[in-house]
């Protein structure tokens, strides 16, 4: 009996101590060394990108919320009740399983018409462009040993020119970023028909800009850089500070869609969405080795992020994952049909009055009796916490899961008529999420 308790100490343990390391940006001296390379550039785009962010915002989120919960249940149930997930686009069988996924996956054609991705976006990314209407950049050299005077070829190359570019591979290739690759605005990141890892160096900024798709990559095993000089566009280059050693950072900018793709072990977040962010889609995405997955909303003093929107759609959330599945503040989070079948201590968290709705996902909760409760609240009593909107709504609950909701009921909750409500979709997670993550395609027939 002695020994079961000292195994059950040292398993709580072995689940507690990582919490103790603090996301990086949530550190005071973070933001301080952050704030030195602010030059004039950099203030201007500041500037820019606040204009851009309330643009971007929506004044009724459950509106566009609603919107995508009746695309999903359209496809599910629809109608007609016969109705299945079989794609009528391509030679022989193709399955869609979201309505994202149908607008392109089984046009056996998309290579030759890959700008048509960028109308498939839906939720609170949905007016997300990126590189459409601009040319096709093709990345043919994995090298990334320029950092200033950039190689032609290169994707950070391509991801710092002017104006709109839609940036695919001529291969299969390797990628390791000597230091943070800093993404300029209206740009694709298209990875389809080829294997791109981004791993073993540093993440992905995107940083005071708008219209940025990352789509079908793998990113792991990101580390900090050491920061340095670092072009950021064709004018301008500057000193950067040490980055954080996020997979993917998304600092004061909006419409940014992030779709299929592939990320685990990275030094610090998975996805980091902070700082005046906005209008956000992350979808079709497989998640797995990581602690503190995303952080939605840097800091408590941060009020900038009342205006964060983000759509987390038909994401799965995989093996040895610790927490963070998001952890939010300030802000609208809509969390829809994602699949969550592995959390050490607990999946959606957040402070700071994050109005957070959970539609049709599926908890699979872990062994460890203390750790079913789905959702954390951190740095506030009761008292304050039940006045926060958390709702959970056609969740399906699994191995003893459960969500502690807060707020007031959503019976009058302004959605379209035809919502996941009726439809209880959170049977259906595993079809939809069977292909998150990168996938397979094949120039010439669906993917």
């Amino acid at each position: 009996m002695a020994k079961n308790h000292i195994y059950f100490l040292l398993l709580s343990l072995a689940i507690f101590i990582p919490s103790l390391h603090a996301n990086t940006l949530e550190s005071d001296e973070f933001w301080q060394e952050r704030e030195k390379e602010y030059d004039k550039y950099w203030q201007h785009r500041e500037k820019v990108a606040e204009t851009d962010n309330e643009e971007a915002y929506s004044s009724d989120p459950y509106d566009v919320s609603g919107n995508l919960t009746s695309s999903v249940s359209e496809l599910i149930v629809g109608k007609d009740t016969r109705r299945n997930l079989k794609g009528r686009l391509g030679k022989g069988k193709c399955t869609v399983t979201n309505p994202i996924d149908r607008c392109w996956r089984c046009d056996p054609n998309w290579a030759k018409d890959r700008q048509k991705l960028a109308s498939c976006v839906q939720g609170f990314g949905r007016n997300t462009v990126g590189g459409k209407g601009g040319p096709f950049y093709v990345v043919t050299d994995s090298s990334d040993s320029e950092l200033v005077n950039l190689k032609p070829g290169t994707l950070r190359h391509a991801v710092t020119r002017d104006g709109p570019l839609w940036i695919t591979f001529g291969r299969s290739m390797f990628i390791r970023l000597q230091q943070e690759l800093i993404v300029s605005s209206n740009k694709t990141i298209d990875g389809r028909g080829v294997d791109i890892y981004i791993a073993d160096g540093a993440g992905i900024t995107i940083q005071f800009v708008k219209n940025v798709i990352i789509h079908g990559v793998k990113i792991f095993n990101i580390h900090a850089g050491n920061g340095g000089m670092i072009r950021d566009s064709e004018a301008h280059y500057g000193l950067r500070t040490r980055s954080d050693g996020d997979g993917i950072s998304v600092f004061g900018s909006s419409n940014v869609w992030i779709d299929h793709v592939s990320m685990r072990k990275c030094q610090d977040g998975l996805i980091d969405v902070i700082y005046g962010s906005t209008a956000v889609t992350i979808s079709n995405s497989h998640f797995t080795d990581h602690n503190e997955v995303m952080l939605f909303g840097a800091s408590d003093s941060h009020t900038q992020d009342k205006i964060m929107q983000i759509t987390l759609a038909f994401n799965h959330f995989g093996k040895r994952l610790v927490q963070r599945m998001p952890r939010c503040r300030w802000g609208f989070i809509h969390v829809v049909n994602n699949d969550y079948t592995h959390w050490e201590m607990y999946a959606i968290g957040g402070s700071k009055g994050p109005t957070i709705i959970c539609e049709g996902n599926r908890f699979i909760a872990p062994p460890n009796i203390h750790a079913k409760q789905i959702t954390k609240r951190d740095y506030s009593p009761e008292s304050v916490w039940s006045n926060w909107q958390w709702r959970s709504i056609n969740d399906e609950y699994m191995n003893g899961a459960y969500f502690v909701e807060s707020g007031p009921k959503l019976s009058d909750r302004p959605f379209s008529k035809q919502d996941m409500i009726s439809a209880r979709p959170g049977r259906y997670v595993g079809r939809l999420t069977r292909y998150a993550g990168s996938i397979k395609c094949i120039v010439g027939t669906p993917c």
